[in-house]
This record gives C-alpha cells, sequence and structure tokens, in this order.
C-alpha cells in the first residue's frame, strides 16, 4: 500500500505534456533517419538509443533533468514490455510519473533509475538494468498472484 499522504493516479493533461516534453529531450538524438525511427519504436530500439547517449556521456552527472528524461524513456520501455501504465503520484513533495502493474501494488520509479546512477559515478548498462527489474517485476507478480489464491 502507498504510505497515506501519497495518492496514485492516472497523469492528467498536464503530467502527459510533461512526459511527451522529456521524451523529445532524448527523441532528438534519433536524428531524420527513418531507420533509426523505426528501430526505436521497438524496446531494443530505446534501449539501443539510451545506451548510446549514455556510453557517449552525453549528458553529464550534473544534467539531472536530461537524465531523468531517459528515464522516461526506460519507463517507456517498461510499459511497452512489461505491461506497465504510467501513473502519477503525489505527495508533500510534488507529483512525479511512475510504472505501474495493472491491478497491483508494484510501482517502479524510472524517472531517477538511470540519474541516480551516474550522479553517484556508476557505470549504467540499461539492458542489464531494464532486464533486472524486469526480473524483479515478475518475481512480484508471482508472489501476487500467489497471495490472491
Amino acid at each position: 500500500m502507498p504510505p497515506p499522504n501519497q495518492k496514485i493516479e492516472a497523469p492528467n493533461s498536464e503530467d502527459d505534456a510533461r512526459l511527451v516534453s522529456q521524451r523529445a529531450i532524448v527523441e532528438k538524438y534519433l536524428g531524420d533517419d527513418p531507420e533509426n525511427l523505426r528501430k526505436y519504436q521497438t524496446a531494443a530500439g530505446k534501449l539501443g538509443l539510451l545506451r548510446a547517449l549514455i556510453q557517449g556521456n552525453v549528458f553529464k552527472p550534473t544534467q539531472t533533468y536530461e537524465l531523468q528524461c531517459m528515464g522516461i524513456v526506460l519507463g517507456d520501455v517498461f510499459v511497452q514490455e512489461l505491461g506497465l501504465e504510467w501513473r502519477t503520484v503525489e505527495d508533500e513533495f510534488g507529483r512525479d510519473p511512475c510504472v505501474q502493474l495493472r491491478g497491483t501494488t508494484i510501482i517502479l520509479f524510472p524517472l531517477t533509475m538511470i540519474s541516480k546512477r551516474i550522479e553517484r559515478g556508476e557505470t549504467v548498462d540499461v539492458f542489464d538494468l531494464f532486464n533486472g527489474m524486469a526480473g524483479e517485476v515478475e518475481k512480484l507478480k508471482k508472489t501476487a498472484d500467489k497471495s490472491a489464491d
């Protein structure tokens, strides 16, 4: 259950506009090549772009906003591959996007998954990060399924 002072709800129009704006920061690095745009429609294409941006040190550890934009694209991969949905969490600190497995309390906060690691000086492999989180979601789903029986 979320903390009592935390509200989880569907994104409103402002939340959706924020997601679109943050995706655009990352997507501008696709250029105009139709092949890049086609690949980006896949989860592997999104992760590949994120990997290229990280390996190219396009965003510095001090560029929190841009790094968080990469987290939004990572969230899109969770939505695309794991069937999660974008939601918004509101608490005393404000509103932030998250992804939630429908019908469960399983919530991930991809916004900061990349930024926090890069800011700490860690090496980030987004494919490993995605696969690790996907494995955790699957474990949690099985636990949730068993407790529902």
